[in-house]
């Protein structure tokens, strides 16, 4: 509980500047429904294959889910912002896919890691699909991202592209289909250059949130520090 709330307060303040508190709120929701609702259908899908009963009794849940979701957000709209951990600087870009080779490696040398697993991976998925091809954006009347910097191939290393592309594009064209056909999401084949500009485009609203926050903690300590030479010239 405590991780969850940390986590939550920390990933939140980074995209509830950027999103607005309403579609954070519905963020948060869609995405544990539908990561609980896929937990237990896999839970049940894999009891009836292997008839072994401890798919039915382990307990699979917990905010996780949410939490790796929200750093997709992050992911898409500050992919570049360079974040310190322990001692090495990664772009926040790759933060979701080190979280997913973490829990996995982790699940298999630690067993209770695997009740997390579940939960952390399908929190990242759903999360990708809604921000993908649901979102809808404040700027456009249109849903989803199509830019290649937030493609499913670009959780992973640059050599493992070229395999996954063709079977991400198979579940592409089954979520877009339906979709362009009511024209509620962007065309598949954007404009030359337009993913990019839609890249830079995000970056450069992140950036602006993060000097406007970095502008208001600044007036705070000034103000706080002219507040406490004040005193101590009275006290004189």
């Amino acid at each position: 509980m405590v991780v969850s709330i940390i986590g939550l307060l920390l990933f939140g303040k980074l995209l509830e500047p950027l999103w607005g508190s309403k579609e954070l709120s519905k963020f948060i929701f869609i995405v544990n429904l539908s990561t609980s609702a896929c937990v237990f259908m896999t839970a049940i899908v894999l009891y009836y294959i292997t008839q072994q009963e401890i798919y039915l009794y382990t307990p699979f849940s917990g905010f996780y889910g949410v939490l790796s979701g929200l750093l997709v957000g992050i992911k898409q709209l500050l992919p570049d912002q360079e974040l310190n951990l322990f001692v090495l600087k990664i772009k926040a870009k790759w933060i979701p896919s080190l979280v997913a080779l973490i829990s996995i490696l982790g699940s298999i040398f630690i067993y209770d890691f695997m009740s997390y697993l579940p939960v952390l991976l399908f929190g990242m998925y759903m999360s990708w699909i809604y921000l993908r091809y649901f979102q809808k954006r404040l700027e456009t009347s249109l849903k989803g991202d199509p830019s290649e910097e937030f493609s499913f191939s670009s959780f992973f290393p640059e050599f493992v592209r070229p395999f996954l592309d063709p079977i991400a594009s198979v579940f592409h064209r089954l979520l877009c289909g339906r979709s362009d056909a009511r024209g509620e999401t962007l065309d598949t084949s954007p404009l030359p250059g337009s993913d990019s500009f839609e890249a830079n485009r995000r970056r450069e609203r992140g950036q602006r949130a993060l000097e406007q926050r970095l502008a208001e903690k600044l007036a705070a300590v000034r103000s706080s520090e002219g507040g406490t030479s004040l005193d101590a010239a009275d006290k004189v």
